[in-house]
């Protein structure tokens, strides 16, 4: 996983192989404790959060987190999945990675 924005990348997170990254997985351990602190790093408060709809991503408690944890959170109910210019990450960073592969 990874955070970027026009102020930096904030981290890029990888998951042990066998780890299920479930709705808790995702909370608790890759939000809480790895990406919103990063992304505090960079941006103090000034950030605005969007994800894309995986499952973890869409759980109710995890939408709670990032509504309570984070000054400005885009759900994924307020944009369609294949909208690129929404998903910078998938559609712009992804390529340029498997281009360098």
């Amino acid at each position: 996983m990874v955070a970027m924005s026009k102020m930096g990348v904030a981290g890029l997170f990888f998951v042990e192989p066998g780890v299920k990254v479930n709705g808790k997985c995702y909370r608790d351990v890759l939000l809480s404790q790895q990406m919103l602190p990063d992304i505090r790093h960079v941006a103090d408060d000034s950030f605005v959060f969007q994800q894309d709809s995986a499952p973890a991503h869409r759980a109710r408690d995890t939408i709670e987190l990032l509504q309570r944890e984070t000054a400005d959170f885009i759900s994924p109910e307020s944009y369609g999945p294949q909208q690129s210019d929404l998903n910078g990450v998938d559609y712009t960073i992804w390529r340029i990675m498997q281009q360098r592969v």
